[in-house]
């Protein structure tokens, strides 16, 4: 096959892609596909560093702004070196006999990946890697949530074990030949494995970790939105990475979720701008840039299954949906999910994963342009799958989630700082620096 693609901006490949055989003599490298797959490994990563970690710093007060850094930087190498010692293998490797429910460890420590190893037609190496980027963001989303007031041992302690008895066996579920995709599920790039985890996860820590000194009484306005904004730019960039990258090739379904991405984040904007609008008087930069991530990822799960029509209606209902759901949350249950994760994420998550359900329906989307036909004959069949997985996840992860907290709390002495300590700021009483010192 005759192409031509530029990746990058910077590199050409083209013509006649080198056929390098894998391991077992059967899968010809696609040159084409591996260099998307190693550009968008790079945009997911972006995404935590230093998007994520920008967006969240830039919400915070002024004295706890390198905590958040510091987290997100933290969390990136610890999983990193968690799934080279073992969590790729569980995630995706078959588990034999326990296979619907984990992987196996036949892959521990990369054993048996060498350079001409095959995934598809891209090196697994390189597929291994592009499924770090999103164990690394999922557990930094739920940071969010006990932002201002988690000890730093606690929260490191809580995110790595997280990801090990959360995130890779729900990754494995949906992704990996584990039960959920045995049955049919969709979730084309992690509406259930990375939002409705880390989501509901956010929601179970912020109950269990208690409300900031002073929420809710005491404003605590975001201390640089700048900050803020450069930090969505760059997850608005890098979640292209992240949907059209999942993919795995360079064609017309990556085309398609990145388009169908960059739809349903500009509707989720536009829709909590004007929902703001109407409501305060006024539209915020911090509404526009959440709902934004609003679309994001509620489009998450869909986005390799639906059209452009059916992603300005999911990232609408986002918009709408996680407005509301950010309002009762806080102003009605009084829970300090500090920087919203559940809203956004968890009910996103959940939104979306609903909803693929029934655009990619044949009956309603493959008739009216929504979607392409995948999933089941019958939509109730496939709403049936959604729901269950969606059930599943959130039960499991709530669980083991609880668990984890009093189990880091017993090791840890305590899940978080004393009064005196969080009023002085996390900056100064963890890491004895400041993230501004004006002289």
């Amino acid at each position: 096959m005759l192409q031509r693609s530029v990746r990058g901006g910077v590199l050409l490949l083209s013509s006649l892609p080198v056929m390098a055989v894998g391991a077992d003599g059967a899968v010809p490298l696609d040159t084409g596909n591996t260099a998307w797959i190693l550009m968008t490994t790079a945009l997911v990563l972006l995404m935590t560093l230093p998007g994520l970690a920008l967006f969240y710093a830039g919400l915070v007060r002024s004295k706890n702004v390198l905590s958040v850094l510091m987290q997100c930087f933290v969390i990136a190498a610890g999983v990193s070196l968690l799934w080279l010692i073992g969590l790729y293998s569980l995630a995706f490797v078959d588990g034999g006999s326990l296979n619907p429910v984990i992987g196996g460890l036949s892959k521990a420590f990369f054993i048996g990946i060498g350079p001409d190893s095959m995934s598809g037609s891209i090196p697994e190496v390189l597929f291994a890697a592009f499924q770090m980027t999103f164990a690394i963001i999922t557990p930094a989303l739920i940071i969010g949530a006990f932002a201002e007031r988690m000890k730093f041992s606690s929260m490191l302690v809580f995110s790595l074990t997280w990801t090990a008895l959360v995130y890779v066996p729900v990754c494995h579920w949906v992704w990996g030949g584990g039960f959920l995709q045995q049955m049919g599920v969709l979730d084309f790039a992690g509406g259930i494995v990375v939002h409705i985890t880390a989501g509901v996860a956010a929601l179970v820590a912020a109950l269990v970790i208690g409300p900031r000194r002073g929420f809710p009484k005491q404003a605590m306005p975001p201390h640089n939105m700048t900050m803020t904004v450069i930090g969505a730019g760059l997850l608005w960039v890098g979640w292209f990475g992240f949907n059209a990258g999942s993919a795995l090739a360079a064609n017309g379904s990556a085309g398609m979720a990145l388009f169908v991405t960059h739809i349903s984040a500009s509707a989720g904007a536009l829709t909590w701008m004007a929902l703001e609008w109407s409501r305060f008087g006024k539209p915020s930069v911090l509404g526009v840039v959440t709902g934004m991530v609003a679309g994001l990822g509620t489009i998450t799960p869909a986005s390799g299954f639906v059209s452009p029509l059916a992603a300005l209606l999911i990232g609408f209902s986002a918009g709408i949906i996680c407005f509301f759901a950010t309002q009762f949350v806080k102003r009605k249950l009084h829970i300090d999910d500090s920087l919203d994760v559940f809203p956004v994420h968890g009910v996103g998550g959940i939104l979306g994963t609903f909803l693929v359900g029934i655009f990619c329906a044949p009956q309603i989307g493959v008739f009216s342009g929504m979607g392409f036909g995948a999933g089941n004959e019958s939509i109730g069949q496939q709403l049936s799958v959604q729901v269950l997985a969606i059930v599943v996840t959130i039960v499991y992860t709530a669980a083991i989630t609880w668990c984890l907290l009093k189990l880091t709390s017993k090791l840890t002495g305590g899940l978080r700082l004393s009064e005196e300590e969080e009023t002085e700021g996390l900056d100064l009483v963890l890491h004895d620096e400041r993230g501004y010192d004006i002289r």
